[in-house]
């Protein structure tokens, strides 16, 4: 199989020109000597078939982060028939130092310089035949986020791939001409490090035309009122706000119009098609299985326009502001700029997040990090969310709620780190990127919202499943009990739990929807729906308000927010840790503040007469 790695820096493009390339039909690769996950897809060349490899954005070959080691791991472990090395077209002379390394280790290569129209719109003139005679290396203007030049680049892919076939046939006679890993990649690097600011001044001078003065004004203009030093962050928060607002305006409507076609579904079609089964057995296919996954699967337009607007924020180079933003707060609490931006990351799953810490390289702030990102509300637990607000609160002060939520993760998290921070000391500096503004195009805010949701789906539904057949065997066992009743398993077990989350608030039903939550939270809304034998949102939304308080309600919301994230994150801070008494710090710690917080609320509610 041919092997093809894309290699870049962070933030040229390089994800969405693989994903271009690739139909975004990825999947996670393993790789001998890689200890981490890379993303891999295959490509279609002209007939061939090819294996495209997403290697981790790096600044330098020789750099000292977790990910510049992943990257030489691979190149020294891995025969490559070809590496596409792709670089930002209006930041070359930053960027050439990478294609400098690539050249000096003689790697087949091709150079795309991406976001050409973005390069041209700042006036930056590039001689192609220039650069690649100096490089050695093909040279191409490409834009992946418009699809322009993607052609050409496959066409290059394919006469470097043939050329290398010829050579090998040569070389060794009929032998097609695979690659060998790289040896000694450091020392070749090592020898060459003298001349490389001379080389790279020497390319900028042949090949290169910077303007006199930068153009991009307009970024200039928007930094100007978005990165003020006073009304910088409290505009982020507002955007965030309205973000929420506009996502619960347009995406409730779509859950309950969706959730009453599955439940009509479910009533009109599936209830005949079983109907000469046993009763237990149509119990558990109707009321356990379809009605669990039903739920689950009302909320997917919800999660779809909320990563449709986190997609914008992140593209549009708004979240890199966000984090230069919180940098010297986030300094006081003895984390960083990057720990704000992969607890926002979080907000869509907490176990990228916590992978994403590979690029710090202190442990401690790579512990630290790693305590405060389960508190991220990620999106299963944002489904949950939604559903409970939806039920004990009118839209306007939904929204509130749910922003109120958000704001209150971001108080763990800080309390968090304020209280560890003597723990996980920390000294190593941040080098923060600020890219132009862009706005991504509709097909990418639609595909990358499209996969978001794909994923989670896929990701989740094996927890789901689960789950709501688990929950359903707890309703219905044992034999001849009232299903859900106080002798039923559930009813058992929830019980138990009584002396613990009674002085929180949470009833017998919902403690048994919590002690699922804690292997996935995808589970929750599920298992409520199969507890209360409802598969209709709204109807499962009357059966809970009929069963408890608005303040029992935030209570659940407060410790399903907070509580261990799900058995995944845990599994994932151990890998990444390393230590099993860390992870069981982390799961405590968040159990602890969890109950903390929902008893402070609900004895405080008591004292105000709201229960």
């Amino acid at each position: 199989m041919t092997t093809i790695a894309v290699l870049g820096m962070p933030n040229t493009g390089k994800s969405t020109l693989f994903n271009q390339l690739t139909g975004s039909h990825a999947h996670i690769g393993n790789w001998p000597g890689i200890t981490v996950d890379l993303m891999q897809a295959s490509l279609e060349l002209q007939g061939q078939s090819a294996q495209l490899v997403d290697l981790p954005g790096i600044y330098d070959l020789r750099g000292h982060s977790e990910d510049e080691a992943v990257v030489r791991r691979f190149l020294e472990a891995t025969p490559l028939d070809l590496v596409v090395l792709v670089l930002n077209a209006s930041q070359l002379d930053r960027q050439l130092r990478l294609a400098i390394q690539v050249q000096r280790l003689g790697l087949p290569a091709l150079v795309l310089l991406n976001m050409a129209d973005e390069a041209r719109r700042f006036g930056v003139s590039i001689d192609l035949g220039a650069l690649s005679r100096e490089l050695e290396m093909p040279v191409l203007l490409v834009s992946a986020k418009h699809r322009r030049g993607l052609g050409e680049a496959r066409h290059a892919m394919v006469k470097l791939l043939a050329a290398g076939c010829e050579q090998g046939n040569g070389e060794r006679s009929g032998d097609r001409g695979d690659q060998k890993p790289l040896a000694q990649l450091e020392n070749c690097l090592e020898l060459g490090d003298a001349g490389l600011q001379a080389q790279i001044s020497h390319l900028l001078g042949l090949a290169v035309t910077l303007p006199p003065q930068w153009r991009d004004r307009l970024s200039r203009r928007l930094d100007g009122v978005l990165l003020h030093p006073l009304f910088g962050l409290p505009l982020f928060f507002l955007v965030m706000a309205l973000m929420f607002q506009a996502i619960y305006a347009v995406g409730v409507p779509l859950q309950e119009g969706l959730g009453s076609l599955l439940d009509a579904f479910g009533k009109g079609v599936i209830a005949p098609l079983i109907g000469g089964l046993p009763v237990f057995l149509q119990g558990f296919l109707l009321e356990g299985l379809y009605q669990g996954i039903g739920t689950v699967s009302a909320f997917l337009p919800v999660i779809f326009l909320f990563f449709l607007a986190m997609g914008v924020v992140e593209d549009s180079g708004y979240l890199s502001r966000a984090a230069y933003l919180m940098d010297a707060f986030m300094e006081r609490l003895g984390l960083d700029g990057r720990s704000f931006v992969l607890s926002l990351m979080g907000f869509g799953c907490n176990v990228p997040a916590i992978l994403g810490t590979r690029v710090m390289r202190d442990r401690g702030l790579r512990l630290l990090s790693m305590l405060i990102i389960p508190f991220s509300l990620c999106s299963a637990r944002l489904n949950v969310f939604l559903f409970m607000a939806s039920v004990f609160f009118a839209p306007r002060v939904g929204a509130l709620v749910i922003f109120g939520l958000y704001v209150i993760s971001f108080a763990a998290a800080i309390l968090t780190a304020l209280i560890f921070k003597g723990r996980f000391n920390s000294s190593e500096p941040l080098v923060l990127e600020l890219p132009p503004y862009r706005f991504p195009t509709l097909r990418q805010m639609f595909s990358r919202a499209w996969l978001e949701v794909r994923h989670f789906w896929f990701w989740a539904r094996r927890f789901i499943i689960f789950g709501v057949i688990a929950v359903w065997l707890l309703n219905n066992l044992p034999f001849g009990v009232e299903p859900a009743s106080a002798e039923s398993f559930s009813g058992l077990m929830g019980r138990a739990l009584m002396p613990i989350l009674g002085p929180i608030g949470i009833n017998p039903k919902l403690a048994v929807a919590l002690v699922f939550g804690f292997i996935a939270k995808e589970i929750v809304l599920g298992g409520l729906a199969v507890i209360y034998s409802q598969a209709d949102p709204i109807a499962l939304g009357n059966a809970i308000a009929a069963d408890v308080t608005w303040v029992q309600a935030i209570s659940f919301m407060l410790f399903t927010l907070l509580y261990t994230p799900c058995l995944s994150t845990v599994a994932v801070i151990r890998s990444e840790s390393k230590s099993a008494k860390f992870t069981t710090f982390s799961v405590l710690w968040s159990l602890l503040l969890a109950w903390g917080t929902s008893f402070a609320f609900v004895q405080g509610a008591r004292l105000m007469g709201w229960s």
